[in-house]
């Protein structure tokens, strides 16, 4: 497992028994990218290797069940895009209360509270 995640083999997604797929979601690359570096690998003196472990690996590795699809770990770009949000939450906040410690009401209650 990497990151918590298991490798399997997604046949809804894919093209021949899923694996391209499922290995592209364990590393976290487009599946594109990973079936044109196959074909590639077919073209560059790997065909055997590449078909054997191909097979071998539709054939090993596990269906993903409907349900894993919720267990996903969350994306770089989502684990980003949500610290954004964050960050940008907390600011506000941050700039609220500069603008009432500045303000005219925080110092007439302070002042009160001295008395």
């Amino acid at each position: 497992m990497m990151n918590g995640r298991k490798l399997w083999r997604i046949p809804q997604q894919g093209k021949v028994r899923g694996v391209c797929a499922g290995i592209a979601e364990y590393l976290d690359i487009p599946v594109r990218l990973l079936r044109v570096i196959v074909v590639l690998s077919l073209f560059l003196g790997l065909f055997m290797f590449t078909i054997v472990a191909y097979f071998i690996l539709g054939f090993v590795l596990d269906e993903k069940p409907v349900d894993a699809a919720s267990e996903r770990a969350p994306s770089a770009r989502e684990l980003l895009d949500e610290l954004e949000t964050t960050l940008q939450s907390d600011e506000r906040k941050v700039r609220e209360v500069e603008r009432y410690v500045t303000s005219e009401t925080f110092s007439v209650r302070s002042r009160f509270r001295q008395i």
